[in-house]
């Protein structure tokens, strides 16, 4: 874990650059972009040249830092972001969220790509996190805890806030798309899963499968922030008729979903 004279040092640099105050973090995951269109962009850095910040290894990911006005509110937009595969530590990972935790924020919004294992549901649909189940194998807590950035044993009994996830059920419908709820596993990959490991998934109660978000929840539910999770369900993962996973078929259904999570995310805060 990064100590608390790391995350004052990187905030202080961030200041310098613009991004003094911060209201809301939104992380954008695999494929997801176009809400930073719809927004006045304030500043831009790119990840290399913020002081800790991991830098993602994968092509996909933009890895920048925007601050952008949304609704009068200032908002860290995280444009692509660092996983558990890349070699990146659990504390490099939750780094930008307690930096900007330090600049104010209050908020998470976290998005990103996962495969649907609820037959339920169908690829593009969009789903939001009801709360996860932690499959990875550490998390950004290990170590000792430095109670200026958290408490020791932080409470996940509302991992995702109810009466957010309430009013962006609400505000869907009423922009007249249909949002799934569920449970989000997260697992290590690269690899995807076996027919026998989505099956395991299914049994212990989850609906969707990725790679990321609950270090970046948990590290803010560390800190004192209310969290919110969308995923683009980008393929339908059928343990009876699994088939070889196309790479860019899921980050173009990921893009094709884009403007209405866009919509959901820039409607959202504004009745924040």
């Amino acid at each position: 874990m990064k100590s608390w004279d790391d995350i004052r040092h990187t905030a202080d640099l961030l200041g310098e650059k613009g991004f003094g105050k911060i209201d809301i973090i939104i992380i954008l995951g695999s494929g997801l972009g176009r809400t930073i269109e719809q927004v006045d962009i304030l500043h831009q850095l790119p990840y290399d040249q913020i002081a800790g910040f991991p830098h993602s290894t994968v092509s996909f990911h933009a890895g920048n830092l925007i601050l952008a006005q949304i609704a009068g509110k200032r908002c860290a937009v995280l444009q692509g972001r660092s996983h558990f595969y890349e070699g990146h530590s659990m504390g490099d990972i939750a780094f930008p969220i307690r930096v900007l935790h330090s600049l104010g924020a209050k908020q998470l919004i976290t998005s990103g790509a996962a495969g649907c294992m609820n037959l339920d549901w169908m690829k593009g649909d969009i789903m939001l996190l009801s709360d996860h189940i932690n499959l990875l194998p550490t998390n950004p807590l290990i170590g000792p805890n430095d109670e200026r950035i958290g408490t020791r044993f932080p409470d996940m009994s509302e991992a995702y806030s109810r009466s957010t996830n309430a009013m962006c059920r609400r505000l869907s419908a009423q922009l007249g798309f249909i949002v799934r709820e569920g449970v989000y596993a997260a697992v290590t990959g690269p690899m995807l899963e076996s027919p026998a490991e989505y099956r395991f998934l299914r049994t212990i109660g989850a609906d969707a499968v990725g790679m990321s978000i609950i270090p970046e929840v948990i590290a803010a539910k560390h800190v004192g922030m209310t969290c919110t999770g969308l995923v683009v369900l980008t393929d339908v993962c059928d343990p009876s008729d699994l088939k070889p996973i196309n790479i860019p078929d899921i980050i173009s259904t990921a893009t094709k979903a884009d403007s209405k999570l866009a919509e959901i995310i820039t409607h959202l805060i504004a009745a924040s």
